[in-house]
């Protein structure tokens, strides 16, 4: 089984990305989606048992994984791709302004919060990723892209 990280800042488009995976019959798992647990701080990491779990089960030819917590770093070996997502930071604090599924980012804390990750984070996943992918076109095109580059 081949296993695929999506990775980028909040407001890439990383759900967006996974869910037409899954309509096009991809597995494909949103870690926001109860395979992370809150901190304190108000930041999450990765359950690392069940992501464990998750990329060590060959249920499916490929795997699609999605998610940006500082823990995931623990995980990069065992990810046959490494696909970071992005886009221009205007673009990314519209999105987080406008969207309606997710709250994070609204408030001027995390808003704060996210501007210093972009800053800081971003570099580090660039670094690491075996692929980049600009999320400004249309999404069709997006998961095309990664697909491409995958060889799926």
């Amino acid at each position: 089984m081949r296993r695929i990280l999506l990775t980028g800042m909040s407001g890439t488009g990383k759900s967006s990305v996974i869910r037409e995976l899954v309509a096009r019959g991809y597995k494909a798992v949103d870690t926001d989606d109860g395979w992370s647990e809150p901190q304190p701080d108000g930041r999450q990491l990765w359950r690392e048992d069940a992501i464990q779990a998750l990329l060590t089960t060959e249920d499916a030819d490929i795997l699609f994984v999605a998610g940006c917590e500082e823990n995931q770093a623990k995980f990069h070996m065992q990810f046959d791709h490494i696909v970071l997502l992005s886009a221009p930071l205007e673009t990314l604090v519209e999105r987080l302004a406008t969207r309606t599924n997710n709250s994070y980012g609204k408030v001027s804390e995390e808003l704060r919060r996210f501007l210093d990750d972009v800053e800081t984070v971003e570099p580090l996943l660039r670094r690491v990723a075996s692929h980049e992918v600009r999320t400004t076109v249309p999404l069709n095109e997006v998961v095309t892209t990664v697909l491409r580059l995958v060889d799926a």
